[in-house]
Parts: structure tokens; sequence; C-alpha cells
């Protein structure tokens, strides 16, 4: 994390944002050892190769949390850990996942901590929206509204939804075990029902600023390309093996996913010294850029890194001091 924080301190780094957003995005890699975290995903490995997907979290191009997780979860259940257990100075105000990454009880979860919690979604048309069944009218938007959220509800279990909140913040239990424990209640119970209701009001909320404010589309969708283009980077370092886990075991994976986040991270950071130079180079024959254009100057460029090293054969003998 002392790259990330590091990162901050350069001057260039100021026009990838205040490290107040993330994003969060899994990537899929072979496994050719015995795991019982791999799974089959025919989709992009066919159906006899096992992969497990490496989840990260990302802010200012850089990774600030990773998981190993199976590709057979959703991986919404891993978003608050990223966010909770990223170890870094930056404070998250902002957090954006694909559909993949989102439930409505997250929503929730994310209202309590906090969070701002903005995913782009899948068949955006098909989301049912709520209003809160306090009798009020909303005009031409009347007829968007399918369901009715229950703040009784949500009241009654206030307290209880409070104190999960406060464990989570304070670290006292892993935020993907809660994440599993309310879903595996059901819509029984009344706890985790109650979260739904209050995901469900903080969904049709941001739903509806998210279809009116083009804005809100724009930055969900660059703060998303962001992760994916680290994701390349991360594919072009990881050459070795074929791009593959040789090992089932958890922690030997777990250390070979923290490396290649360590060496993502390192080349962005030295993109970023070389961006600062030439910007200051530039500076000095009085030549300026606006921070617009500048913002579009993304650190993730990989041609340049030679992953396989450099080696000098020839037969000069240099003496060890």
């Amino acid at each position: 994390m002392e790259l990330i924080n590091y990162l901050r301190t350069l001057k260039h780094s100021r026009y990838f944002g205040e490290g107040t957003r993330s994003s969060s995005d899994g990537q899929r890699f072979g496994v050719q050892g015995s795991s019982l975290l791999s799974a089959f995903y025919p989709r992009y490995f066919g159906y006899y190769d096992r992969v497990v997907t490496v989840y990260t979290h990302v802010s200012q191009f850089g990774v600030i949390n990773t998981q190993v997780i199976s590709c057979a979860e959703r991986e919404a259940l891993y978003v608050l850990n990223g966010l909770l257990e990223h170890d870094t100075d930056l404070e998250i105000e902002e957090h954006f996942t694909d559909t993949h990454g989102f439930t409505e009880q997250l929503f929730g979860l994310c209202h309590l901590l906090g969070f701002s919690f903005m995913p782009r979604i899948k068949n955006f048309k098909r989301q049912e929206l709520y209003h809160p069944g306090d009798g009020q009218k909303h005009g031409p938007i009347d007829s968007l509204f399918t369901g009715k959220v229950d703040l009784d509800l949500i009241a009654q279990q206030w307290d209880s939804l409070v104190r999960i909140a406060a464990s989570l913040k304070n670290r006292i239990v892993s935020a993907h075990v809660v994440a599993k424990r309310l879903i595996n209640l059901g819509t029984t119970n009344p706890l985790a029902k109650a979260l739904t209701q209050l995901g469900r009001l903080v969904k049709t909320t941001y739903l509806l600023r998210y279809l009116d404010d083009e804005t809100i589309r724009r930055v969900v969708e660059l703060m998303l390309n962001r992760g994916e283009g680290r994701q390349n980077l991360a594919q072009h370092v990881f050459f070795a093996n074929q791009g593959k886990f040789r090992t089932g075991d958890y922690f030997e994976i777990m250390n070979k996913a923290n490396c290649l986040s360590l060496l993502s991270n390192a080349i962005i950071v030295w993109n970023t010294l070389q961006m600062g130079e030439i910007l200051e180079a530039a500076e000095r024959e009085k030549k300026t850029f606006t921070a617009e254009a500048l913002a579009h100057v993304q650190p993730l460029h990989f041609k340049h890194v030679i992953v396989n090293g450099t080696y000098d054969f020839s037969s000069q003998v240099v003496p060890i001091a």
C-alpha cells in the first residue's frame, strides 16, 4: 500500500482524481492444480479448464485491495471487503461496479457505511423502482414505480442494521461473511428483509439519478474503464506459466495475486513519474495543457515494459566492487 500512498504525493496524480472514487471488478485466471476455489468457466475458458477470479479494487488506477475468490460466486459479496480493508490513506466515498457487483442488500449496506454505491446495471429497463409508500404523488414518474418500500419494517430493524454497519466498520467480522449470511436468511427474516427494503429505496434513488444525469453515466463508465485498463496491464505482466496459476494452494495463489498487484502498481507509479518529468519539461518551454486534457492521459501503458528482462551475453567481464 506504500506505492498507493506515494502515488498520491506525485504532482501529476492529481489529474487522476482526488482518491475518493474506486471501482472493483474480477479477472479470471486459469488454475492447473487442484483447488477448492477453482471452477469451470465455459464462457471464456472452455469446458475443461478450471479458473479462479482475482477480484481487485482500483483507485487512481492503482490496486488498493486484492482478493482471490471462486468464479462461481457473485462478486457483490466481496465489494465491501475491499472498501473496508484496503489499508491505504485513501478515503473512498464513491464506488463503482458492473452488474455482477451489485445486489439490493449491498445498496443498503453501502448507504449505512457512508459509501455512494454506483453500479452499471445490465438490462436497466428490467429494474423495478420502489416508492416510499407515504402516499405522496410524484407527477409524471408515478407510472415508473412498481413496488412499495416497507418503511415501518426498516424503522423496526434500524438498531440492528446500525449494529451490523458498526461491526463491519470496526472489522469485527468480514463483510463477505455478513453478506452471505444475510442472503441465506432469505426473505422471511425481518433483518434481512429490512436491509433489502432499505437497499431498494437507495437503489431507486440512484437509478433515477442515473437516468436523469448524463454526468453520472459518464463517471460510471470512466471508472469501470479504468479498472478494465488495469486488467490489461495485469494480463501483460502475468506472462509466466502462460498466465496461469500452477498451484491450487490458496495461500500460494493469494501470494502471486498480491505480487501481480504490487508489480502493476509499481509500473503505474513509474509511468506517472515519467509523465510528470515530461510535463515539467514542457512547462520550461512555455507549453501548457489543460487539466481536462491531462486527465485523459492514463498511466496504464505497458508496451515499453519488457516483462522478461534484458540480458547481456557479451564477453566483457565487469569487475565486482
